[in-house]
């Protein structure tokens, strides 16, 4: 049995391809298909099921999952440990909210590029939790507080929202009688947990919405257009031009970094997380509150 086989192994159940696990491993998909194979015939295990969507992990590929993890903890521990202690330098893989990836963390970047040139980010975006403890990611900053888990949390600041319409839209609302008319662009039904969305169902009184969306950036792009109205986090609305209808309506969300708590000694893995702190800390003006 090979380590880099194992790695492979870990590449698949993570990403749920062979394509993926290319992507992640850099190297070519005929490679993993050895790898993957070689690895099954050496345990005399079927660890994966094949479906058309994807590699999904049959149990004997779930109960090795947690050991596989162990091992590429332990290689890593040891790879650290080889290396000089004055290099940062690897991978660290954030997982974080796509507002905050694309419109704070990515235009800071070449600061910590600059910092640790052999450091490489990698950022996973989704409305979906990843599993810390499973190693979807080495650390998260997360807009709501992790309840369990193997994890080590700090509280960075709070992400303000408010309710956000086009200039244009903003001023025929005031020449007309609000109350019944105004229609909310919201989030689809798999997205109904959202704070957002709750509070959206509780003051729209069964009226429907202009729009459901997906995503946030496509409900800002519906505001510019002025289809309605849309809750935002207030940098992101005063950034795009919108005005701000309503504030303080009892949404805001406290911003948490989350880091594996196996990791926690990390260099690279601490280095990436107080980048974002202080990142936070130097934005809180702007994330917390509209702009007087």
């Amino acid at each position: 049995m090979r380590w880099d086989d194992a790695r492979v192994f870990l590449a698949i159940a993570r990403s749920g391809s062979l394509s993926g696990a290319a992507a992640l491993r850099g190297t070519g998909l005929a490679t993993v298909s050895r790898q993957i194979a070689r690895l099954e015939a050496a345990l005399g295990l079927t660890l994966f099921s094949r479906h058309q969507t994807g590699y999904r992990l049959t149990d004997d590929g779930a109960a090795l999952l947690p050991r596989a993890e162990a091992l590429e903890q332990a290689a890593e521990a040891f790879a650290e440990g080889s290396a000089a202690q004055t290099e940062i330098a690897g991978r660290v893989r954030l997982a974080t909210a796509e507002m905050l990836a694309n419109h704070i963390i990515i235009p800071a970047l070449p600061v910590l590029s600059g910092q640790y040139p052999d450091l490489t980010l990698e950022i996973v975006t989704g409305v979906q939790s990843v599993n810390l403890h499973r190693r979807d990611a080495d650390l998260a900053l997360r807009m709501a507080k992790p309840q369990r888990g193997n994890v080590t949390i700090r509280r960075l600041g709070t992400l303000g929202f408010g309710v956000y319409a086009a200039p244009e839209h903003a001023r025929e609302r005031q020449t007309r009688q609000r109350d019944g008319q105004d229609r909310f662009i919201t989030w689809c039904e798999t997205c109904s947990h959202l704070p957002a969305a709750q509070w959206i169902e509780r003051v729209s009184h069964g009226r429907p919405p202009a729009l459901v969306t997906t995503t946030l950036s496509a409900q800002v792009s519906a505001a510019i257009a002025g289809l309605g109205l849309a809750v935002l986090p207030h940098f992101l609305g005063q950034r795009n031009g919108l005005v701000c209808l309503q504030t303080d309506i009892g949404i805001d969300q406290e911003i948490w970094l989350a880091i594996h708590s196996d990791l926690a000694r990390s260099r690279r893995v601490r280095a990436v997380g107080e980048f974002l702190a202080g990142l936070i800390h130097r934005s809180k003006a702007v994330l917390e509150a509209p702009a007087s």
